[in-house]
């Protein structure tokens, strides 16, 4: 029988002390469990994040890594010093390109050859033990009165006493026993050319030789007249055998030459004079042509062309330092100019040394030396030279070494110029090349040769990138953030659910994909729709505002029958009509305002081009890339605006229109700019579609009917063909590190002005 406090409790059962218990350590337990959840979920956002700053931080310091050797000095160094005994003065200079053997020629007529390990000399040859008349043994021997080695070639070149040039290859065959390279010298006997009949000494004289034999040798004579001999070789490919002629060629000088060279494919003869002019002779065969005068101020001490035969590097007396090419004038003939300048140097200039491999040279000046690359007008590196009294120099085939002479004895240099080529001037300013009338913004990263110079600016690339960029946003902008518009504040939402889905799949569609569309099936569409397309930037707006007004126009109650939203039908079919339209009058319309060719009507009324792959067709394939961008961020920021904004404004009496221009736009700005942003970003950074359908000319000009070559197109172009470590490897790192500075830099300011529209408009 139950006592009578359980009577009056009623039926509820009283809770015992055990299961009170129980109750509170799972009330402790539950709290603790949460604890742990939140903690480690904090812990791996915060981790997710940090990965992600970091991941960032370790490309961006990549990419740093690679780019700073491009602001490295060049470094020469001397590394040894060889004894060549009884050369008495070294006129002429050559060494192997593993820089393992140096090749002297001497003013006694001895060519030596010395192993610069063990300074040990491995090969010894009377050039001159030829005499001088071979039917009269008893000549007496010649000397050498002037020695040098032609521009660009491995061949030793001396004037001799009694009126002949001799050219002698001095090359160097490699092999190897098991591990062991072995070096071994061309024993070529030389190539003797008489210049002076009479068989006086020559005075200044400049020679040449190719691959085949042929050989040219010019020299001014004691009568003060200029001599031009060529040897010419033919071979018979029948036989096999070799034939030989020579010409001669005599013409008067204009005052009194101190130096000269001949270019290595022997079409053109340049001299300096002690008046300070530079002659330049046209060479056909043995016969100058006409001669054309450059006046170059001081007197001229030296004379070499660079790689390629074009630029003409001239040092002077009074310290100056110059390079020169021919110039087209508006006549179209050819002028001397004197192009790149470099800083006075301490004396008169004696020799120069030009590259095998780029256009740098080393100049010698009284006790100094100086690394120098011509294009980019820049001085690498000046030093005193390891010997006094500098005779001659030669510049090693890979460009990693050098080599001076002097009383009987030759300094070997380390030269290491990775990346003469690169400089501020070179990547963002105008350059003079060779060939170009002006100097001009180019990127040409090869050639058909070694000899071209290397065009590597940033600025034809940085337009390109923002002309597509451009052209993109310029239908993706009005189209991304006027459909977010009307998608949020006018379409039905039945349809909405529908809509947004769809153009927001847009944004999955592979980049590829849509190049390769535009390339190959929109840009020959667009090629012979041009007509229709000027037509439609007309035409597509009457038609949107003629339909508006025919809709409102229609009782209010035939319209209220129709659901709120469903009016887009109507403007799609009017747009659909639009375009027929513009199609069908495109052919007419082409022969009344463009005088039945539009490309041809462009080219003569205002001078451009058309390409067919152009900015147009990547603007409009580009712009359906980042409209889904822009339209799903933008739809987002208008349909987080507060409906009691919405409300509180139609409730005041404005009508819809004027409530979402007004109060919606105003509000939802902040969002919408980021969307534009973003879409900033995507067009930036895009490079499949930039690289399929356009055709890749790294141009300046606006003109939206050409091609362009952006940032991010280049680098896929050119990075598989780029040597690691090159400089055309690290410009291209330093284009990427451009692409994520601006990114970086739009990103920012975007937030900054996100934030003060956001601040400005919090209040409504």
């Amino acid at each position: 029988m139950a006592n009578p406090v359980e009577r009056a409790a009623g039926s509820k059962p009283v809770e015992s002390a055990e299961t009170r218990l129980r109750l509170r350590n799972r009330s402790r337990e539950t709290p603790r469990r949460r604890l742990v959840a939140d903690r480690l979920a904090r812990w791996l956002v915060s981790a997710g994040g940090i990965a992600i700053i970091a991941s960032i931080l370790g490309i961006l310091i990549f990419i740093l890594i690679e780019v700073l050797p491009l602001l490295f000095p060049a470094k020469v160094t001397a590394v040894r010093r060889v004894a060549v005994p009884d050369a008495g003065r070294i006129g002429a200079l050559l060494a192997d390109e593993h820089r393992t053997h140096v090749a002297t020629l001497g003013e006694h007529g001895f060519a030596r050859v010395v192993r610069l390990d063990d300074g040990k000399e491995v090969y010894n040859s009377d050039v001159l033990a030829a005499p001088a008349n071979p039917a009269d043994p008893a000549a007496t021997k010649p000397v050498l009165v002037g020695m040098t080695v032609p521009a660009q070639s491995r061949a030793f070149a001396a004037a001799t006493s009694d009126g002949r040039v001799l050219v002698k290859k001095m090359e160097f065959s490699v092999t190897f026993q098991g591990s062991d390279r072995v070096v071994t010298p061309d024993m070529t006997p030389p190539v003797f050319l008489e210049l002076d009949p009479e068989h006086h000494p020559l005075g200044p004289f400049a020679a040449q030789i190719d691959e085949q034999g042929a050989a040219t040798a010019a020299a001014m004579l004691t009568s003060g007249k200029l001599a031009v001999v060529r040897r010419a070789t033919e071979k018979n490919e029948m036989t096999g055998e070799t034939s030989e002629s020579l010409s001669r060629a005599e013409v008067a000088v204009p005052g009194k030459v101190t130096a000269m060279v001949v270019d290595p494919q022997q079409r053109n003869l340049y001299a300096g004079t002690a008046s300070g002019e530079i002659l330049w002779w046209p060479l056909e065969g043995a016969q100058p042509g006409a001669l054309k005068v450059a006046n170059a101020g001081a007197p001229v001490t030296a004379l070499n062309l660079l790689l390629g035969g074009k630029s003409l590097a001239v040092g002077q007396q009074n310290g100056a330092l110059s390079v020169w090419f021919a110039v087209r004038q508006p006549d179209d003939s050819q002028r001397l100019e004197r192009i790149h300048e470099f800083s006075r140097q301490p004396g008169a200039v004696r020799l120069i040394a030009p590259s095998q491999r780029d256009k740098s040279f080393l100049a010698a000046s009284g006790n100094q030396l100086g690394l120098f690359y011509s294009t980019a007008d820049r001085t690498l590196w000046t030093g005193a030279a390891p010997l006094g009294d500098l005779t001659a120099m030669f510049y090693s085939p890979k460009a990693d070494g050098a080599f001076v002479a002097g009383a009987e004895k030759v300094a070997e240099l380390a030269i290491h110029n990775p990346h003469p080529e690169v400089t501020f001037r070179a990547l963002f300013g105008k350059v003079w090349y060779e060939g170009y009338s002006e100097p001009q913004y180019v990127w040409q990263s090869s050639g058909a040769s070694n000899d071209l110079e290397p065009k590597l600016s940033l600025v034809p690339l940085m337009a390109g990138t923002l002309k597509g960029t451009f052209y993109s946003l310029l239908l993706a902008i009005p189209l991304g953030v006027f459909g977010a518009m009307y998608t949020s504040q006018f379409m039905h939402p039945a349809y909405k659910r529908y809509l947004k889905p769809v153009i927001e799949i847009m944004a999955s569609l592979p980049s590829v994909v849509l190049g390769f569309l535009a390339g190959l099936w929109l840009a020959p569409r667009i090629e012979r729709a041009v007509p229709a397309l000027a037509l439609a930037i007309v035409v597509l707006p009457l038609a949107v505002l003629l339909t508006g007004f025919l809709w409102n126009a229609l009782p209010r109650a035939f319209r209220g029958r129709f659901p709120v939203g469903t009016e887009v039908f109507l403007f799609i079919v009017a747009l659909a009509a639009g375009i027929w339209v513009c199609i069908g009058l495109s052919r007419g319309f082409e022969k009344l305002a463009f005088a039945g060719d539009f490309q041809s009507w462009l080219l003569k009324a205002t001078g451009l081009g058309f390409d067919q792959r152009n900015a147009v067709v990547v603007g409009l394939a580009m712009g359906f890339a980042v409209i889904p961008i822009i339209f799903a961020i933008a739809e987002d920021a208008f349909s987080n605006v507060p409906q009691n904004l919405v409300a509180g404004s139609l409730a005041l009496g404005a009508d819809r229109w004027q409530t979402v221009t007004r109060v919606v736009l105003p509000t939802a700005s902040p969002g919408i700019f980021s969307g534009v942003m973003i879409g900033f970003g995507r067009a930036v950074g895009e490079t499949m579609i930039v690289l399929m359908a356009t055709g890749n000319t790294p141009i300046m000009s606006w003109n939206p009917f050409n091609g362009f070559r952006t940032l991010s197109a280049n680098i896929a172009v050119e990075i598989p063909e780029a040597p690691q470590g090159g400089s055309l490897y690290r410009t291209l790192f330093l284009a990427g590190l451009l692409l994520f500075a601006i990114t970086f830099i739009v990103n920012t300011v975007a937030e900054l002005v996100r934030q003060r529209l956001r601040e400005r408009y919090s209040q409504l």
